[in-house]
C-alpha cells in the first residue's frame, strides 16, 4: 500500500512538472497563453490563491505547486533559444506560424470565455478592446515610435510576461510583437543575458504580486466580459503583426507564408486536444 502511494505521489509530481513545462512553453511561445493552460490543467485557481494570499496559503499550496513552478522555468528557458534562432533566420515565416497558432487558439478562447455564461457586455468588451488596441498600435506605427532595447523596455517586457500568466488568454507576444520587442527579448532570454533577465524578472514578480489579487477579483466578478476583452486584444494584435507584403512578393511566397499560418492553426488545435486528454 505504501509503495503504491509512493508511486502515485511520484507520478503526481512528474505530472505537475510536465504541466508546468507546457505552461512555461505557453508563456513564451507566441499564440499560446500560459494562463489558459493553467486553467486547462486546473492549476490557475490554486496559483492565484497563493499569489493573492501568500502567507495564508503557503503551507497548503506551495508543496503542491513547486513541481509546477520548476516545470515553468524549464519550459520557459528551454524554448527561448530555439525561438530566437527561427526569428532571426526566418522572421516573416516565423511570424506567420505564430499568427496561425494564435488563430488556432481562438475557438478554445471563446469557449473558455463563455464557460461561466455570457453577459450583454461581453461582445461590447471585445469590440472596445479590439478597437482601442488597433488605434493605439496604428498610432505608434504612424508616429514611428521605436522602443530601443534597454533597461526600461525590458521592465515593460517583464510586465507583459507576468500578464501572460495571471491573465488567461493573454500572450505577452501579442503585446511585444507589434512593438518590435519580441525578438530581442527572446534572444536575450536564450543567451541568459542578465541585462534582460534581471529587469524583466524583477518587474514580472512585482507585477504578479501587485496585480494577482485584482485580476483574481476581476475574473471572479466579470469573467465573461474580461475574457472577451482579452480576445479583442489578441485579434487586433494578430491582424497587425501579419507580414502582408510577404504574401504579395510571389506565388511561392504566398504559398510558403500561407502554409505556415495553416501549420500554426493545426499545431494549436492538436495542442488543445492533447491537453484535454
Amino acid at each position: 500500500m505504501q509503495k503504491n502511494c509512493s508511486n502515485n505521489s511520484l507520478f503526481t509530481v512528474l505530472l505537475r512538472f510536465i504541466q508546468g513545462t507546457f505552461i512555461g512553453l505557453g508563456a513564451v511561445l507566441p499564440g499560446i497563453s500560459g494562463g489558459v493552460l493553467c486553467v486547462i490543467f486546473g492549476i490557475y485557481k490554486p496559483i492565484m490563491e497563493l499569489l493573492a494570499n501568500p502567507i495564508r496559503c503557503f503551507k497548503t499550496h506551495v508543496p503542491k505547486l513547486i513541481p509546477v513552478f520548476l516545470g515553468i522555468i524549464a519550459g520557459f528557458l528551454g524554448i527561448a533559444r530555439l525561438l530566437s534562432f527561427f526569428l532571426t533566420k526566418y522572421p516573416s515565416l516565423s511570424v506567420c506560424l505564430f499568427a496561425g497558432l494564435i488563430i488556432g487558439t481562438l475557438p478554445s478562447l471563446f469557449k473558455e470565455a463563455e464557460s461561466k455564461g455570457k453577459t450583454k457586455n461581453s461582445h461590447a468588451a471585445l469590440f472596445i478592446s479590439m478597437t482601442v488596441t488597433v488605434v493605439l498600435l496604428c498610432a505608434l506605427n504612424s508616429f514611428s515610435v521605436e522602443l530601443a532595447p534597454g533597461f526600461a523596455v525590458y521592465l515593460f517586457c517583464g510586465f507583459c510576461l507576468a500578464l501572460s500568466v495571471i491573465v488567461p488568454g493573454m500572450s505577452f507576444s501579442t503585446l511585444l510583437m507589434p512593438l518590435g520587442l519580441y525578438t530581442s527579448f527572446i534572444e536575450g532570454i536564450g543567451r541568459l543575458d542578465l541585462k534582460v533577465l534581471l529587469p524583466a524578472g524583477i518587474c514580472a514578480l512585482l507585477t504578479v504580486f501587485l496585480l494577482s489579487r485584482a485580476v483574481n477579483t476581476l475574473f471572479e466578478r466579470h469573467y465573461a466580459a474580461a475574457f472577451h476583452a482579452i480576445i479583442g486584444i489578441v485579434i487586433a494584435a494578430t491582424i497587425l503583426i501579419l507580414p502582408l507584403d510577404s504574401f504579395a512578393v510571389s506565388v511561392f511566397g504566398f504559398f510558403t507564408h500561407g502554409s505556415c499560418i495553416i501549420l500554426g492553426i493545426a499545431g494549436a488545435v492538436l495542442l488543445e486536444k492533447w491537453t484535454h486528454i
